[in-house]
């Protein structure tokens, strides 16, 4: 159908199928055909369009290791946050491990278990005897010791293997282990209660307990008299302890070189008086001693018997023999005619000291064996072997009561020990280096000391402690010897050539006896105090007297 152009466009246009067309406003209203309305589904704006979100890259944790703890039966439970997931990508083939990673994991998962090991042995209960270790170990099956282990070692070899066998399950053996070792323990533990009852002393021959009986006995009587002595000069209005001391001391300050004589083709090392002082005794390097008569020091005999040097010689403040100690490790006892009565051997080192007890019957020595012995004159037993020094055994003197005796050595130290009970009642320490001589005053409770040091050392035993430091010589003190009478004055000899007398009652220098061209090794007085006798290694016997007595000497003679 045709439209005019004044009509506008036409309505009529061919409309698609299923679309409304809609009228204009000056359009005439075409009646279309009558067509059943159709259903139209409600229209439902459009959502807008969502881009599909990328899944997130996991953040890679690294794995943690955690060594697996097995116990008896159990099965090691498996720490990780994919337990859940089935996926075989989650468990099999998610993460390779490379071998790098498999070595750190072997040897954290070891260092753990070392560290667990370790724990679990500081837990456990070990022995700290050397002796309980070794037995374990023993029933244990183990080595009980390996080259070059110590105390230490040994012990913590066994707390591993304690630890090893607890980890491993192998509580059996191990309480087996402590069920035989408390059994032993016990079992040993009654035999002692039944048998033996140990003691705390240790217990010597019936001899030494005869000795013991007849030292007290000894000493009762001359600590009596000695104090029934001193309580007379104190109450007694004519004695004058002062100008009694005062004459002594001027005799000791005008002592003069008297005689000098060469006593050996070897260094002297020993002198000693007799008890009634007509006789001299020395010793020497070559092993030899001599007898000399007094006061004109001409030699009577030599005493042969020692095969190595002899170091020390004394003579028996009762009776007519004397005795020398050698570095053959023995001590002879001799007669004065030179015969050889008794050998003493036991020492298992060189002698060094040696002196009688004031009763006569017994002899004590020292050696660097790091023991002092006493011994019985009539039967040459030996009826002491007494430690305590913890190095070599030097000086002894026995306490004028013979109660007591003073041993020194080469550890500083001097002690008193009670002959009565055997016990050390006094450990004297004060010298910085060995202590070589000692000597008992006859007050009865002086001890002097000398050593190493260049010092003389005085001790109070009331007081148990030093008296008095005497800055003595400019070497070595070689020996110490109070006056055998009141103790009014005191000599020491030294390694710096002289020998040197100082008061008893303030210790100051009274004189100085130079002349020795070699160290003084040792020293004596009378028993009467007159003279003064000092051997060396020049060789020389030097003989030192007052000037009255010298006089009276010569007088001696000429009568003669």
């Amino acid at each position: 159908m045709e439209v005019d152009d004044d009509n506008g466009p036409s309505t009529s246009a061919a409309v698609p199928d299923g679309e409304t067309t809609v009228p204009t406003a000056n359009s005439t209203p075409v009646q279309p055909p009558a067509v059943p309305p159709a259903v139209v589904p409600p229209t439902i704006a459009p959502l807008p369009a969502v881009v599909p979100p990328i899944a997130p890259i996991p953040a890679v944790r690294p794995p943690v290791f955690k060594p697996p703890v097995p116990q008896n039966g159990e099965v090691k439970a498996v720490d990780s946050d994919s337990d859940h997931e089935v996926d075989g990508r989650a468990t099999a083939g998610e993460y390779e491990i490379s071998e790098e990673s498999r070595l750190v994991r072997e040897r954290q998962e070891k260092a753990m278990q070392e560290l667990l090991m370790k724990r679990r042995a500081a837990a456990l209960a070990v022995p700290t005897n050397d002796m309980a270790v070794r037995t374990r170990l023993r029933r244990l099956g183990e080595p009980i010791t390996l080259f070059g282990e110590r105390e230490m070692e040994r012990r913590e070899r066994l707390r591993m293997i304690m630890a090893k066998l607890d980890s491993e399950g192998q509580l059996e053996k191990l309480m087996k282990a402590h069920e035989e070792e408390e059994a032993a323990i016990s079992a040993k533990a009654e035999d002692i209660e039944e048998d033996i009852e140990y003691p705390f002393y240790t217990e010597g021959p019936k001899e030494l307990l005869d000795a013991r009986i007849d030292i007290a006995k000894y000493s009762i009587v001359k600590a009596a008299a000695r104090l029934q002595r001193a309580r007379r000069k104190r109450d007694d209005p004519d004695e004058d302890m002062d100008a009694e001391i005062d004459w002594a001391l001027r005799q000791a300050g005008n002592l003069v070189l008297d005689c000098s004589e060469i006593g050996d083709d070897r260094p002297l090392s020993g002198c000693s008086f007799s008890r009634d002082g007509k006789l001299l005794a020395t010793c020497s390097l070559s092993g030899v001693a001599k007898l000399w008569s007094m006061p004109r020091v001409s030699k009577v005999s030599a005493l042969k018997g020692h095969t190595e040097r002899a170091t020390d010689v004394t003579f028996s403040p009762v009776h007519d023999l004397l005795a020398t100690a050698s570095a053959d490790r023995t001590a002879k006892l001799w007669s004065t005619d030179g015969s050889l009565l008794k050998t003493f051997g036991g020492h298992l080192d060189r002698l060094a000291r040696i002196a009688f007890h004031p009763s006569g019957k017994y002899l004590g020595t020292t050696s660097f064996d790091k023991t002092w012995r006493l011994w019985d004159i009539d039967t040459g037993m030996e009826l002491l072997l007494q430690e305590g020094h913890s190095r070599s055994v030097y000086g002894i003197a026995f306490h004028q009561d013979g109660s007591l005796v003073a041993s020194c050595g080469l550890d500083a130290l001097a002690r008193v020990w009670d002959l009565r009970t055997g016990r050390s009642i006094l450990a004297l320490e004060g010298h910085v280096k060995p202590v070589l001589g000692a000597s008992f005053s006859p007050n009865g409770y002086h001890l002097a000391t000398g050593g190493e040091d260049n010092t003389c050392r005085i001790w109070d035993l009331r007081k148990k402690k030093s008296l008095y430091i005497i800055p003595a010589h400019s070497n070595l003190i070689s020996q110490v010897k109070f006056e055998p009478q009141e103790g009014y004055y005191l000599v020491t000899s030294s390694y710096d050539m002289t020998a040197k007398v100082w008061s008893g009652r303030d210790f100051k220098p009274v004189k100085s006896l130079p002349g020795h061209e070699a160290k003084v090794t040792a020293s004596d007085i009378s028993a009467d105090g007159r003279y003064i006798v000092t051997v060396s290694h020049d060789r020389t016997i030097k003989l030192w007297t007052a000037g009255n007595i010298e006089q009276e000497n010569d007088m001696d003679w000429t009568e003669g």
